[in-house]
């Protein structure tokens, strides 16, 4: 018998963008290389509990055969025999819903369908995991990467798998998505094996959405004074760009360094006016411990979060 991916997952549309998508937690080696299966042409599948692989691609087949989400799970259960010990949740690109929990799945078992959304687990420490995920998502701001990591979030915080944390990952397809618009990979970010593996992810999501997904440009852009100024030349500074003394004036020099560690970390998505804004906008809400690096990049996100994702 095949190790058990016992996990907690959100299968999930959104219908304003067409983004099909699935975040996944478990105390299992890479659960995102077994769980979660997207494709824009026909919606998102997560397959769990002695998770039978084989329900990815054909899943994704039914659907685009005009299979509803609930006829699919039946098509694939059907002539499965192990069905009984098996966890799926589906979404289809059509918008429909469903979820199938075998009996034999270990205790607690269960699955939520909401409107655009299903939760599942196995091997949880109780309903209060799928309860508080299914809040999670209706009920937070953003686009659909932010309420998938917000409802993973909330699951562990309500208990989670009762075996621990091990690994993570959030997968989304949208048309055109992928890099260069050349695929549907929109967002696929995974935390193979770590101590706190839904915060690692978090962190890993915040640097792929700055490096590789694109933003409205904005109306207008702050410039970079103050304190802030400071603090960031002093970032810029630590990190080898900035050689002047940091000072509460953000001139010519500085926006060299900016402009090189923009260059360095493959910020191209984004101009040097639009990260100072960024840094002007959000570097207040960053954690003050955090590590130069990291501070600068969970500033920019934060201050191109307000913008709308295209």
């Amino acid at each position: 018998m095949h190790p058990r991916p016992s996990t907690f997952s959100i299968v999930a549309r959104d219908p304003e963008t067409d983004a099909v998508g699935v975040a996944v937690h478990s105390k299992f080696i890479a659960v995102g290389a077994v769980v979660p299966f997207v494709a824009a042409d026909a919606g998102a599948i997560a397959t769990q509990s002695f998770a039978n692989v084989t329900y990815g691609p054909d899943g994704h087949d039914l659907l685009r055969e005009g299979k509803t989400a609930s006829e699919t799970i039946e098509a694939l259960t059907g002539v499965d025999e192990e069905a009984p010990s098996r966890q799926i949740g589906v979404v289809g690109r059509d918008g429909s819903v469903a979820a199938f929990t075998g009996e034999d799945c270990f205790d607690y078992a269960g699955d939520r369908q909401g409107e655009t959304y299903t939760v599942q687990g196995n091997i949880l420490e109780g309903p209060e995991t799928l309860d508080a995920m299914a809040e999670a998502y209706e009920t937070t701001d953003g686009g659909l990467p932010e309420r998938l990591l917000a409802a993973l979030r909330a699951g562990n915080e309500a208990g989670g798998d009762r075996r621990g944390e091990q690994s993570a990952a959030l997968y989304i397809a949208k048309p055109e998505g992928g890099y260069g618009g050349g695929n549907d990979r929109w967002v696929d970010v995974r935390v193979d094996d770590h101590d706190a593996p839904i915060e690692e992810l978090e962190r890993v999501f915040r640097l792929y959405d700055v490096t590789l997904l694109e933003r409205a440009e904005p109306e207008e852009t702050r410039e970079l004074t103050g304190e802030p100024a400071r603090d960031v030349l002093a970032a810029l500074a630590e990190l080898g760009f900035y050689e002047g003394t940091p000072s509460e004036a953000f001139d010519g020099e500085a926006r060299a360094a900016l402009e090189e560690f923009r260059g360095m970390n493959n910020f191209e998505n984004h101009s040097t006016a639009v990260l100072e804004d960024a840094l002007a906008r959000g570097w207040e809400e960053t954690d003050p411990a955090q590590g130069g690096e990291d501070r600068l990049i969970d500033a920019i996100w934060h201050g191109l979060s307000r913008l709308e994702r295209v």
